[in-house]
């Protein structure tokens, strides 16, 4: 008799379905890659789509100039591994070229500038449709997506005008200017991501591992220290042993402090807490209550 496929081959088979409506129903899609870990699961989820061809599309960077330096030699490395078309786009440049105001303050994230490089390289090369490794239960506008999610011509997001999605049924028809936003592991949560990763042997960067790291202690946030950051007179700044569970820019993506060196005892800290990655990490998500949401609907992935 086959053996009972469990919940993590469930998971895997609904996402690789989702690839491959991908593929088969977009002329030009990029796969999102930031070299974090649920970007990571997506492309060790396309290879399996695909194989033993190539995965079929880019893998697409925006970079705001503000990354951890561990995942972009990651990054370069898995897609020179792989023989990937890594496709870089610098927020940086974006500022320049629009006259976009440089965001200031202590803990000054460009993230908010994302959306603008993203818009201009999906139409530099004319993506149809974008993967990206959001889930639902990351934050409550993540949890409102479809899993292929429609943006309009100036690539904004209307929550309240999403297509149902009923049998595992995906409809990517777009008029001209659309966009789909599509998240083949929206169904997943952070455990069974870490789980993935575990029984697939996925190689990750060091960061998510505990290390010990200069911060400034901000309330609850361990942020790292970097040129990033403005440090004002009266901060703590300690060195802990920490670890990140997302990641995001150094300047608004804290650590927390952990003696997980490997992913059993990550799985092990993960089962302890009920409190969410973004929650715990993210200073960028406690400017309000809707701060994702509204660069989600300025066109945020």
């Amino acid at each position: 008799m086959p053996s009972k496929l469990d919940y993590l081959d469930l998971l895997e088979s609904e996402s690789i379905h989702i690839m491959r409506e991908v593929a088969g129903q977009f002329e030009r899609p990029a796969l999102l890659f930031s070299g974090g870990k649920d970007s990571i699961t997506l492309v060790q989820l396309a290879l399996k789509a695909f194989k033993p061809g190539k995965i079929p599309f880019p893998l697409v960077h925006i970079d705001t100039g503000h990354n951890f330096p561990e995942a972009l030699e990651y990054r370069d490395r898995l897609a020179d591994e792989l023989g990937a078309k890594l496709i870089v786009r610098k927020v940086e440049d974006t500022i320049k070229a629009r006259g976009l105001k440089e965001p200031v303050g202590k803990f000054a994230s460009r993230n908010a500038l994302q959306s603008y490089t993203l818009l201009d390289t999906i139409e530099e090369f004319g993506f149809d449709a974008c993967i990206g490794g959001a889930r639902r239960d990351e934050e409550k506008a993540r949890a409102k997506e479809r899993i292929f999610s429609v943006r309009d011509e100036f690539g904004q997001w209307d929550p309240k005008k999403q297509r149902p999605e009923l049998w595992n049924l995906y409809n990517g028809k777009i008029a001209k200017g659309e966009n789909v936003r599509v998240f083949p592991i929206s169904n997943w949560v952070e455990l069974d991501v870490w789980n993935y990763i575990k029984r697939e042997g996925i190689e990750l960067p060091s960061i998510y591992f505990t290390h010990e790291r200069e911060v400034l202690v901000h309330g609850e946030f361990l942020v790292a220290m970097s040129e990033f950051i403005r440090v004002d007179e009266g901060d703590v700044i300690e060195k802990r042993k920490v670890r990140y569970r997302t990641v995001g820019d150094m300047t608004c993506t804290a650590a927390v402090e952990s003696t997980a060196n490997n992913i059993d005892d990550i799985i092990g800290e993960i089962n302890r807490t009920n409190i969410s990655e973004r929650g715990e990490t993210r200073i960028d998500d406690q400017v309000s209550e809707a701060a994702m949401e509204d660069r989600k609907k300025n066109g945020y992935f």
